[in-house]
């Protein structure tokens, strides 16, 4: 059975071309995975759709309603789904939780906006809190795409090559080596002669050895 996505959010037409387009696009078109996206409006219950209202306490923007989030969440929401919110104090997306991900059955993303959500919502009907980074967004929405597309490449079937995976930057706790295609030489700049010799092994060494290169220049807390 594919994996089911429900996003919540107050911009839906956010994901429209995102869960259209090339890889993940072509996955959802084949059934690998399942993305529906609501708009929370829908489950306000006054005339002026209000889904946000001024913080408690005072401070600066606006705060997220407590009750069409739980109501939207409580309509969609399945037996053993995980709920999760997006947000920049949650826990940091890694390859490990993209790939735990995208084994379960059934996902509930609710995309925060404004200054947040009503801790209530929290309290409630979050089952895990995710960041995709230590910056903040407009809104969850995009963090949401990023996670769907994250995951999504740990599914079976979406990535037309599987062992891609095996050479990606992090999956290894390295950074990625240099890619090279045609032509062999580009004004003056000519590609390593490794890669031209057809010997794989000593392709493999120098991969590892530049992946090493760039981690310790870049990111020299991976080493560790």
């Amino acid at each position: 059975m594919p994996l089911k996505i429900d996003v919540l959010t107050l911009f839906p037409r956010m994901l429209d071309s995102v869960l259209a387009e090339s890889i993940l696009g072509k996955g959802i078109a084949a059934g690998h995975l399942g993305v529906s996206v609501h708009d929370l409006r829908a489950w306000t219950t006054d005339k002026h759709r209000t889904a946000d209202d001024r913080p408690f306490g005072g401070g600066a923007g606006m705060v997220m309603k407590p009750e069409p989030a739980i109501a939207a969440i409580e309509a969609v929401q399945t037996p053993g789904c995980r709920r999760i919110y997006l947000t920049p104090d949650g826990t940091p997306l890694s390859p490990a939780l993209a790939e735990e991900l995208s084994r379960q059955q059934h996902l509930v993303l609710l995309s925060g906006h404004y200054e947040g959500i009503d801790q209530r919502i929290r309290d409630t009907v979050i089952d895990q809190e995710i960041s995709i980074g230590d910056y903040v967004l407009t809104n969850g929405t995009l963090a949401a795409a990023v996670l769907i597309d994250a995951l999504a490449r740990f599914i079976p079937g979406v990535l037309g090559e599987e062992k891609s995976l095996t050479h990606e930057s992090f999956t290894s706790k390295l950074l990625d080596f240099p890619q090279y295609t045609r032509p062999a030489e580009y004004r003056g700049m000519s590609v390593p002669e490794v890669l031209l010799s057809g010997n794989h092994a000593e392709i493999e060494k120098w991969r590892h050895a530049r992946q090493v290169e760039k981690t310790r220049l870049v990111r020299p807390d991976l080493l560790k």
